[in-house]
């Protein structure tokens, strides 16, 4: 194995599956840095982090551009639900914080897929290194990892605004005047 390839892509070459590797020399550890690189949208990132659910480590795939609900995936992982430290991430994945891939574990740690990535035609994942991501059809991704789908991204709750402005009234002033 040179210095440049990564034991995920010597996992991906044994396996058979037929994904190819993509290096950035600017790197690809945060959602961000790789939307940028391959130049996609954020979206369109999977971020596989790591957890701790009910004492055991799990990995997560969510979308980029969303932000995991812990108590979601506690409700389908068992809880209580910590974010997994380096030694934890590695010691389960076999892979770095910033370069886990979302198959091709270490040990055989579950898998929890947000329903969100399904919704894109491609998405991209990372490959074993903080400079290096694959291309993949989520529903290829959900097979391969052999992910339960859930809803796992964090939901804002609804705002609801007026769907007209307010009418002026002894309380609300009529032009830009303030009013003690």
């Amino acid at each position: 194995m040179s210095p440049l390839t990564s034991r995920f892509e010597v996992w991906l070459a044994d396996s058979g599956i037929g994904l190819s590797v993509k290096q950035f020399p600017t790197g690809t550890r945060t959602a961000i840095d790789a939307a940028r690189a391959v130049g996609c949208d954020v979206g369109q990132i999977v971020k596989s982090l790591v957890f701790v659910a009910a004492g055991l480590p799990v990995v997560a795939l969510v979308s980029g551009a969303n932000r995991l609900d812990e108590r979601r995936l506690g409700a389908a992982a068992g809880e209580p639900v910590t974010k997994a430290d380096a030694d934890v991430a590695r010691s389960a994945t076999g892979y770095a914080i910033g370069g886990v891939p979302p198959f091709g574990h270490a040990t055989d740690v579950p898998v929890f897929m947000d329903r969100d990535l399904l919704t894109h035609p491609v998405v991209w994942a990372a490959a074993g290194r903080p400079d290096s991501v694959f291309e993949i059809d989520p529903e290829r991704l959900r097979e391969l990892s052999q992910a339960q789908v859930i809803d796992l991204a964090y939901r804002h709750r609804e705002v609801r605004l007026p769907t007209r402005a307010p009418q002026a009234g002894p309380d609300f002033p009529t032009s830009g005047e303030v009013t003690h």
